[in-house]
């Protein structure tokens, strides 16, 4: 199973067991590269080391409360006031899916069993979400963000990111894009169980062994959530938690993602090739913001220090910003860099006018 991406001198191999660098296909950290000396800064300044102990205490503090949460709602019992406990349950289930995000980067541990047993724990058995469909998935798009034939992340599904895909819709689909804009928060609400359905039917591309394990795993979690809320509460308060906790899950994820790439440059497939450098920061967008911030996007606002850097551990990302920074303004390269509230609006604006043949 392939990690999303492995280190930034190492390459790692999609689903089709084509290397991909984590440079980018094509990159080369030669010393006349303009990539070259930010990665030899970045790399001075110890900012590639791993930081067990961290991701050690996250872990752990994560799993307590988690662990608090499932108390909560054993001590409430059978009652609808147990409803009010799906947010915290839904957020430290995002801590949890930045934890399988960090492991499939090799952010945790050089180690990939040990990342993948990481994953594997907190992605399928905590999450019900197939490690394996996300990192293929992630892989590609790490690739070649936002390029409109590579990156799994704008291709045309529910949502469409270019006009050239908004005038093929047709019927039901037709409609979604035209009002895409307005209803992608309402859809985020269905992410949640989304992501479970989509986990499930990577299944079938997966080899035997690697398959049996994901299964179990996945199949393990559904049984331990079931158990759980029919334990705790009545089958139809469960029904209604479930439902309720797996929406503010996916709205969480999805306010967390959303802003990193859409509305971002999409490099032009019959146009010249972009290098690493130019690929990664022009097509990723930051979000400011002190610790609430880095807290609730699970680090992701560091989002072209993340792309440049994908192995590079979590609290470092914020070390690395002003080295990133300068190194784009000294060769005349826009970094993005917004609010979050200005980056929603910037990725539904984008949405919008995609939609606008269609109006």
């Amino acid at each position: 199973m392939p990690q999303a991406v492995a280190t930034v001198e190492e390459g790692t191999r999609d689903s089709a067991g084509t290397v991909v660098s984590a440079r980018g296909a094509g990159a080369t950290a030669s010393q006349g590269s303009d990539f070259a000396p930010l990665l030899r800064a970045v790399k001075g300044q110890g900012l590639l080391e791993r930081r067990t102990g961290w991701y050690t205490a996250g872990i752990v503090t994560n799993l307590a409360a988690l662990g608090a949460v499932l108390a909560g709602m054993f001590l409430l019992g059978d009652t609808w006031w147990n409803l009010l406990l799906a947010l915290p349950l839904a957020i430290f289930w995002s801590r949890t899916a930045f934890v399988g995000h960090d492991a499939g980067h090799a952010q945790i541990s050089g180690d990939r069993r040990a990342s993948r047993v990481i994953g594997l724990i907190h992605a399928n058995l905590l999450l019900g979400m197939n490690e394996a469909w996300w990192n293929d998935k992630h892989v590609r798009h790490h690739a070649h963000p936002n390029h409109i034939d590579k990156d799994p992340d704008v291709g045309v599904g529910a949502l469409v990111w270019t006009q050239k895909q908004a005038v093929q819709r047709e019927g039901f689909a037709r409609w979604l894009t035209r009002n895409q804009a307005r209803l992608f928060f309402p859809m985020l609400l269905l992410e949640g169980i989304a992501l479970k359905i989509s986990g499930f039917q990577y299944l079938r591309r997966q080899p035997a062994g690697e398959r049996a394990l994901s299964a179990l795993l996945l199949v393990a979690h559904l049984g331990l959530y079931a158990t759980l809320l029919l334990t705790v509460m009545s089958p139809g308060k469960a029904v209604v938690f479930a439902l309720v906790h797996h929406a503010l899950f996916g709205l969480h994820l999805g306010m967390a993602f959303a802003p990193n790439h859409k509305g971002m440059e999409m490099p032009d497939p019959d146009g010249d090739r972009w290098g690493h450098l130019q690929r990664q920061v022009l097509t990723s967008r930051n979000v400011r913001g002190g610790v609430l911030t880095d807290w609730f996007l699970g680090g992701l606002n560091y989002q072209i220090e993340h792309h440049l850097f994908p192995s590079m551990p979590r609290p470092h990302l914020r070390l690395a910003q002003p080295m990133v920074r300068a190194h784009c303004e000294a060769l005349g390269m826009p970094y993005a860099e917004t609010g979050l509230i200005e980056s929603y609006r910037q990725a539904l604006q984008h949405m919008h006018e995609v939609g606008a043949p269609l109006r």
